[in-house]
């Protein structure tokens, strides 16, 4: 199997199940987990395939993937309850998990097109945050890569290695998904911030 479809299938299954978590924590039931856990595996690589020239219709022909990303969700759904309240805990890995993923898929995908550098670095982006956002909004909560933890930055990194061609085989990148795991945890674990500023203390003086 081409480590292009390897990556597929793991980012699938990490968002699928992903989603059909979120959509549990926020007391959905079951078509909603459903529609979640398949929005959430698949919303980036649409998206992104809209931006690369790819037809939106190709979905269809990933047979294999969309019954991998029910069967996660409904194993998602099934598991005991003392599990699935342990989600929290690795909401953050499933995210990286998935993220790394389908940010080198969408790189691989857009670089097997001999799209530029800049086209590899927003499939890399798009595909590995796309379905997170929209699964963040249609639960209602503020966009995980909206908020100031590095995030995406792990995915236009990786789509750079891609693009620029420093990865020749497959355990190359295999070691760049680990990398991108770890890094985006370490992130987490040490609270890595990217520069922000709020206006919300001078909305409030001004009107004061």
């Amino acid at each position: 199997m081409h480590i292009f479809e390897w990556f597929s299938i793991i980012g699938t299954i990490a968002f699928a199940m992903s989603g059909a978590f979120v959509a549990m924590e926020e007391e959905y039931d079951i078509l909603g987990v459903i529609v979640l856990g398949l929005v959430t595996a698949f919303g980036g690589g649409i998206i992104r395939n809209v931006l690369i020239g790819v037809p939106v219709t190709s979905l269809w022909s990933q047979g294999l993937l969309i019954r991998l990303a029910l069967i996660s969700v409904v194993i998602a759904f099934i598991l005991p309850l003392k599990w699935i309240k342990h989600w929290k805990k690795t909401e953050a890995l499933f995210d990286a998990i998935g993220l790394s993923a389908f940010a080198i898929q969408g790189a691989i995908y857009a670089t097997e097109m001999n799209h530029p550098l800049s086209a590899v670095l927003v499939a890399a982006v798009l595909t590995g945050i796309g379905g997170g956002i929209i699964r963040d909004i249609l639960a209602g909560r503020k966009p995980l890569v909206l908020r100031d933890e590095i995030y995406a930055v792990w995915a236009m990194l990786a789509g750079a290695a891609i693009g620029l061609n420093w990865l020749h085989n497959s355990w190359q990148l295999l070691t760049l998904f680990v990398c991108v795991v770890v890094f985006r945890m370490l992130s987490v674990f040490y609270k890595w911030r990217l520069p922000r500023r709020s206006i919300n203390n001078s909305t409030s003086r001004l009107s004061g």
